[in-house]
């Protein structure tokens, strides 16, 4: 049982290439597997990166919850933990790039990976000086937004592989909750990694 925090964190990372992939291959990016997907094809592999982020994402919520719960607290498990969310979300985000222009996704996409980007250089450096970055309340709630807000964008990518109606009516508020909260994600990891930008240098100033 102590393991399985572990492997959640390990099952996300491969889901994340999966859908990767796959968005890819749709996208055109893959060389002779692109060329040869049928409509069809296509649909099936934007439902399952829909799905694969999903659970990924859910794995998310569920592994250090049962670290904590079952005692099951590893080296690993606090250096697994944050590479699988960094890499869910940028492999997300590059994914969604992959299937073509997004005019409403491409600046938040890229705050957030500027942002990730460089708060994990932070860490780096800090570490290597003794100084610790611990996670806030506020960068929990960023993770979350980001990846509510991706799974809408997801959602709204492959509105037509779900067979979902066309209807303005439904797709236009679902479109423009996903592009709310994915923009409201990019300001709000904005703020987070100011936070530890003032906390990292107060400590190398200290």
């Amino acid at each position: 049982m102590k393991a399985l925090p572990n492997i959640l964190t390990v099952a996300r990372l491969v889901l994340t290439l999966m859908m990767f992939v796959a968005l890819a291959a749709v996208g055109g990016g893959v060389p002779w597997v692109s060329e040869t997907l049928t409509p069809d094809s296509q649909f099936a592999l934007l439902r399952f990166s829909f799905w694969a982020f999903v659970i990924a994402a859910v794995t998310d919520f569920f592994d250090g919850w049962l670290a904590r719960k079952f005692d099951a607290v590893t080296v690993w498990g606090p250096i697994l933990d944050p590479i699988g969310d960094k890499v869910l979300v940028a492999g997300a985000i590059l994914g969604l790039m992959a299937l073509g222009p997004q005019p409403m996704v491409v600046v938040p996409a890229g705050l957030i990976l500027f942002r990730e980007f460089t708060v994990s250089a932070l860490r780096e450096v800090g570490a290597g000086r003794g100084i610790k970055l611990p996670v806030t309340l506020l960068a929990k709630w960023k993770t979350t937004l980001q990846l509510v807000g991706l799974a809408g964008e997801l959602l709204i990518s492959s509105w037509a592989a779900f067979d979902l109606p066309a209807d303005p009516e439904l797709r236009g508020p679902v479109t423009f909750a996903a592009h709310a909260i994915f923009a409201v994600a990019a300001v709000v990891t904005l703020i987070t990694g100011y936070q530890y930008l003032a906390q990292t240098r107060k400590a190398l100033e200290a």
